[in-house]
């Protein structure tokens, strides 16, 4: 059974809906209807996918069972109340690797999507977290930075944000790319992300690491003032 994924950027108006959305979140939303997985978070300064925190914004990650559930679901965190601003979007599995504290996401999604995500030069949604090491802290925030540096300049990427589901050690991204062929660009040509992937590789710096692909289908809000789809889809 393959799953349908949404992921939310939620905008407070203050430090205090953001603190009660990261202490309570998981609990309020625990026995939402066809909810699979959830994962609350703390997010990056701005586009920045290096350590850093932006005071007034959380975001989500859930899995639900059925696209009727996924709805019911965007629905209920839209009336939040306290929120200045909110972004949601529905995803499809489109292939990855890797676990999320012992899920394996892309195998839960399935990649019925990925051969329809290439060939349609649709947009692409990726998600990369990983458990850092203790001991790999302090180089992987320093190459992050660089890595960064150079994200951010890419061909064809639509949005970005940093996440953590705490304050260190356990770290992601999501990011938007006009297509395949742009994703695929910046994660096998980007001279800086070649280098770092192949360290954490050779020095191990990752207890647990994912890289999952989606294919994003619907979207509705904005995010810091616009819909990074809406010319997309």
């Amino acid at each position: 059974m393959a799953y349908v994924a949404t992921f939310h950027v939620l905008k407070w108006r203050g430090v205090p809906g953001m603190v009660q959305a990261l202490a309570f979140d998981r609990f309020r939303y625990a026995r939402a209807t066809g909810l699979r997985l959830l994962r609350v978070f703390g997010t990056g300064s701005g586009s920045n996918t290096a350590p850093s925190t932006q005071l007034g914004r959380t975001a989500i990650f859930g899995l639900f069972e059925s696209e009727e559930h996924a709805d019911e679901f965007i629905a209920r965190v839209r009336r939040r109340r306290g929120l200045q601003e909110s972004w949601h979007v529905k995803l499809r599995g489109a292939g990855g690797h890797g676990s999320w504290r012992g899920v394996e996401i892309p195998r839960l999604m399935g990649d019925s999507a990925a051969q329809r995500v290439g060939e349609a030069r649709s947009p692409v949604a990726i998600i990369t977290r990983a458990d850092v090491k203790l001991r790999s802290w302090r180089v992987f925030s320093r190459d992050a930075r660089i890595v960064d540096a150079e994200l951010q300049t890419s061909d064809g990427l639509l949005a970005v944000i940093g996440f953590g589901e705490a304050p260190i050690l356990r770290l992601g991204t999501f990011s938007l790319w006009r297509d395949l062929d742009a994703m695929t660009s910046f994660a096998r040509r980007a001279p800086q992300h070649d280098r770092v992937v192949s360290r954490t590789r050779r020095e191990r710096w990752y207890g647990e690491e994912m890289f999952a692909r989606f294919e994003p289908y619907w979207s509705t809000g904005s995010w810091d003032g616009r819909d990074p789809l809406r010319t997309r889809l």
